[in-house]
């Protein structure tokens, strides 16, 4: 003859079945997390677009960063520094005008991140920022960002 189960042990069942799930889940949606840029800080970069990664997670925008002096940031090896900002993914980035065609390399633009918390070269694109991108071959004066250039284009946003 089957015993019954109680409704108590089956409860506690269930319970253990959905936290088991939890835990399978969780790593799965890791990736999506933003704890890694400091969302505390906002630093707002000029560079010129290296190549444009378009994911479906995540688009991604590298570039050669610019500095205050208006030429390209180079580190202790005498090389140029190299950058990426993320921003949403790949299709909704696209609605906004954010393209690899909008941004071939060679595009100058301006961009507010949030940086990595490990002062690695990566950032996040602050949230409801704009790319202020200037016209082809017309970088902003020394210390200046691109919205400051006659001719520049706003995208994805209404202002820098």
């Amino acid at each position: 003859m089957m015993q019954r189960q109680r409704p108590g042990l089956r409860a506690a069942s269930a319970l253990a079945a959905t936290l088991s799930l939890g835990f399978l889940v969780a790593p799965a949606m890791a990736h999506h997390s933003f704890a890694m840029f400091d969302q505390t800080k906002t630093v707002v970069m000029t560079g010129v677009a290296t190549r444009f990664v378009a994911q479906a997670n995540h688009a991604e925008l590298h570039f050669y960063p610019i500095g205050a002096d208006g030429r390209l940031v180079t580190g202790p090896d005498g090389k140029k520094v190299d950058y990426g900002v993320e921003m949403a993914g790949a299709a909704a980035v696209a609605q906004q005008g954010i393209t690899a065609a909008s941004f071939p390399a060679g595009t100058i633009f301006s961009v507010k991140v949030n940086p990595m918390r490990d002062g690695s070269n990566f950032g996040s694109r602050a949230a409801n920022s704009a790319i202020a991108k200037c016209p082809w071959k017309k970088p902003p004066a020394a210390g200046k960002t691109c919205d400051t250039v006659p001719g520049s284009e706003i995208l994805g946003a209404a202002t820098f």
